[in-house]
């Protein structure tokens, strides 16, 4: 006897990603074992098998997409051993105070889950071990916790509890509350600084940083990007100095392929990427954001332009999809608008890169004998130095530096 296990009514839920399959063709699972894990922008919740039996057929993979009623597997179901397990779970259930439904059920592991965001099963193992989720750093997406965070916790004891004792040790423990000196107005962390501040923990900690500061003579390229002009309407074509540099990113990556790679630790592994899609960190009111612009190596200035400010746009109104914040090749940040000169940006994981940008000025620089008037952008290169030397960080900066420099190439708007 088989029979389809659906997804069920869980809150919620509505065109939802499948971020794990926790079984495979051929299990034998009992009622109430988790089959699929679902993530939603607030939380992630794992659906349990409503019948006990062997799996014949899973219907769904990884990234697959679903509502309530959609089809998860086929299983077929031994009647007898179910009822006898359903009638030892029924007495189970008749020692307890209280019952409670399915749905109730759901909902408060959709809760637990919201503040932690781990799955149900990753809670109920850190349970079992006497672990304290909070104190751990995931490794999947927006620094949630999975059960190999957990394993690999308890493999480094030693280092772990050095870590805690550290975290506690710098714990701030005020003598006096900030509202003893003067009015206060407390607020919960916006949502997108709450999702992005474990990231951005996590790479300043794992990855050993080196800064290297310059400047780039770009008089030529800004006086090339403000004479552009439309040849039917003779109206000056606006495009952002991000464009230029961007198209110059991709020029240096490919010489220097370390730039454009990714490190996996753990399999001693280098993964270099073929594509070149560029991060750009756009300043929103609800926080810093950093989509890709995908394939800057196959478009031209002008259509980077659009992109850029299309992106942006949907960024400041939340409505870009959170793919697009994943798969880059390296990160622009850019101040350039605002003001300031240097600074050390952090290099945003998995990359190994990231350029600062700051404002252009006018400076004296001694040219040929004597004192010109020249643009000069400040740029800020921070990098994975377990991946790139400082040497190589230097090449590349004197690369850029031909690309938008004086002897500015002027294929970069093509």
């Amino acid at each position: 006897m088989s029979e389809i296990l659906k997804v069920p009514n869980i809150g919620d839920f509505k065109e939802v990603e499948i971020i794990e399959v926790l079984v495979k063709n051929g299990d034998e699972i009992n009622k109430g074992d988790p089959i699929i894990t679902l993530e939603s922008d607030k939380s992630s919740v794992e659906v349990p098998s409503t019948i006990s039996g062997k799996i014949s057929d899973i219907k769904v993979k990884i990234g697959d997409k679903v509502s309530e009623g959609d089809p998860i597997l086929e299983i077929v179901s031994d009647n007898q051993q179910a009822t006898k397990k359903e009638e030892k779970r029924e007495k189970i259930e008749e020692k307890k105070p209280e019952v409670k439904t399915y749905q109730k059920e759901i909902l408060q592991e959709q809760k637990l889950s919201a503040s932690t965001g781990a799955s149900p099963n990753t809670l109920k193992f850190a349970r079992e071990l006497g672990i304290n989720i909070n104190e751990l750093q995931g490794s999947g997406r927006s620094g949630r916790v999975k059960i190999d965070d957990i394993k690999n916790y308890v493999k480094n004891k030693g280092s772990s509890k050095q870590e805690e004792k550290s975290t506690k040790d710098n714990k701030l423990d005020l003598p006096y509350e900030h509202s003893e000196f003067g009015p206060v107005d407390v607020q919960k962390i916006p949502r997108i600084k709450r999702l992005s501040g474990p990231h951005l923990v996590k790479a300043w900690n794992s990855i050993p940083h080196v800064t290297q500061h310059d400047e780039i003579d770009v008089t030529e390229m800004e006086d090339f990007r403000k004479g552009l002009i439309d040849l039917n309407t003779r109206e000056k074509i606006p495009v952002t100095p991000l464009a230029f540099i961007m198209k110059a990113l991709v020029n240096g990556m490919k010489k220097y392929p370390n730039f454009n790679s990714s490190l996996d630790p753990e399999k001693e592994e280098v993964i270099y990427k073929k594509y070149y899609h560029i991060g750009i960190a756009v300043d929103t009111p609800n926080g810093l954001m950093v989509p890709k612009i995908r394939n800057v190596d196959q478009k031209d200035i002008l259509t980077l332009g659009k992109e850029l400010r299309k992106i942006s746009k949907a960024c400041k109104e939340l409505k870009i999809d959170k793919k697009e914040f994943f798969g880059g090749s390296m990160t622009i940040s850019s101040l350039g608008g605002i003001g300031g000169s240097f600074f050390t940006p952090i290099v945003n994981l998995p990359e190994v890169c990231i350029l600062g940008i700051g404002k252009t000025e006018i400076k004296q620089v001694h040219i040929d004998g004597k004192f010109v008037a020249r643009k000069m952008m400040p740029i800020s290169l921070s990098y994975d130095h377990r991946m790139i030397d400082g040497a190589e960080a230097a090449r590349f900066c004197q690369d850029l530096k031909v690309s938008l420099g004086r002897n500015f190439a002027f294929k970069l708007a093509s």
